[in-house]
């Protein structure tokens, strides 16, 4: 299904729909090889509109994607380096370019998407760069400690057009005092983001973290494709 891939610095790119010309693209950081293949093909089944994704996988997950420092949360967890920053550098300076190469045309939109880890920093990403225009963030881990007093007092560096979270509820349902913060945060940025006049989706799947990944992910792609400001 790839129609083309990339490396850069160990990190994989892969490509898919890149013939449909002018369309969005979508910027997935992936947990593996194989999901940003099977997030596409689902968008694909579910009637999602014309796009590009660039899936990126290779990622250092818990140090890429983690906005700063922070010990482990679990019992055999590993810590977060917080390396957000410089992985942003490297996907806004030198992967996106290479990607936006590779297409027939100027893409309508850009966006940034992601599962778990990687949909607390496609919001993290928000306040950092204007490079993305929609963001997409299923079941982020947005009970990460301090950042929902972050994002609801840094201004965005470029306001999305829209932004789409979702979180299963049964979630927060774990005797983990950080991990069971993760409804509550979410639905209070969503609410602090609509204040601020960002059009926002907040969808509750059921289910926990773990269940069915890659079909919420593609029904947050969808929906910040098809409705972008509703």
């Amino acid at each position: 299904m790839d129609e083309a891939e990339f490396f850069i610095d160990s990190k994989k790119i892969s490509l898919f729909g890149i013939e449909k010309k002018a369309s969005p693209l979508v910027v997935l950081n992936s947990y593996g090889e194989e999901s940003g293949a099977r997030v596409y093909a689902e968008c694909i089944s579910s009637g999602c509109p014309p796009f590009t994704l660039a899936s990126i996988s290779g990622l250092d997950w818990a140090g890429d994607l983690s906005p700063w420092k922070n010990p482990p949360v679990q019992k055999n967890g590993g810590e977060f380096s917080g390396n957000a920053d410089s992985y942003l550098e490297l996907l806004t300076g030198r992967m996106l370019p290479l990607v936006l190469d590779s297409l027939l045309d100027r893409p309508e939109c850009i966006c940034l998407a992601g599962y778990s880890l990687a949909g607390l920093f496609a919001l993290y990403a928000a306040f950092r760069t204007d490079a993305f225009s929609r963001i997409a963030s299923a079941s982020g881990s947005l009970w990460f400690p301090g950042f929902a007093v972050f994002a609801e007092n840094t201004p965005f560096y470029g306001k999305p057009d829209s932004v789409y979270l979702s979180v299963g509820d049964a979630e927060s349902r774990t005797r983990n005092e950080i991990l069971s913060t993760v409804r509550e945060n979410t639905e209070r940025l969503c609410s602090s983001f609509r204040d601020r006049g960002v059009s926002v989706t907040l969808e509750i799947n059921r289910g926990n973290h773990f269940t069915d990944p890659e079909i919420r992910m593609a029904k947050g792609i969808r929906r910040i494709l098809e409705n972008p400001n509703r």
